[in-house]
């Protein structure tokens, strides 16, 4: 067995999950999100629990037992108490500001990059002074904001010399001396 797929997920006060036709809505206090299961797996709701049920132990209804438990339990989640992640730009010149779903980045290139946010996910760009930029991004739906994530880190990955770029608040970057160690 799936020792995540046989997990039961809590439903917490003031969400409320349905079924209906191989789809799960989870409502909540942050909002509302939907998830198509495949429809080999059953999934129930039981005093208090969503529970995911596979029909036999075949590679396929094992690998999609635990994926769908995940993606209700992430739903769940979400809907409740939302997802938060923190980048922050390490170089000199670098800066962001944002404009309702629109964020600015200046990121040492000759032009400043304007990226367009889903209506699902909140930005806040903090400056402080003596500190690396921050972008707080706030979303219900966890796999929308890590593409976000993924999207805006991607514009000017971490790199290992000097350690610039756009990397997540408390991410350690494995650091290359250079030149100058190796030439003895």
């Amino acid at each position: 067995m799936s020792r995540i797929g046989k997990a039961p997920i809590e439903i917490p006060a003031g969400v409320t999950v349905t079924v209906k036709d191989n789809v799960v809505t989870v409502k909540g206090p942050k909002g509302q999100l939907e998830q198509a299961v495949n429809p080999d797996l059953d999934v129930k709701i039981e005093d208090g629990h969503v529970v995911v049920t596979r029909p036999t132990d075949d590679k396929e209804h094992r690998s999609q037992h635990g994926l769908y438990r995940a993606l209700i339990h992430n739903m769940v989640v979400g809907v409740s108490t939302g997802y938060k992640k923190e980048m922050e730009l390490v170089g000199v010149g670098y800066r962001a500001s944002a404009t309702g779903q629109v964020l600015e980045l200046s990121l040492g290139f000759s032009h400043a990059i304007y990226l367009k946010l889903p209506p699902e996910v909140k930005v806040e760009a903090k400056t402080e002074r003596n500190k690396n930029p921050l972008i707080i991004l706030e979303s219900d739906d966890k796999q929308l904001l890590g593409q976000v994530c993924a999207k805006i880190r991607s514009l000017r990955k971490p790199e290992p010399y000097k350690g610039k770029g756009i990397r997540f608040v408390g991410e350690v970057i494995r650091r290359k001396s250079g030149k100058s160690a190796g030439a003895k």
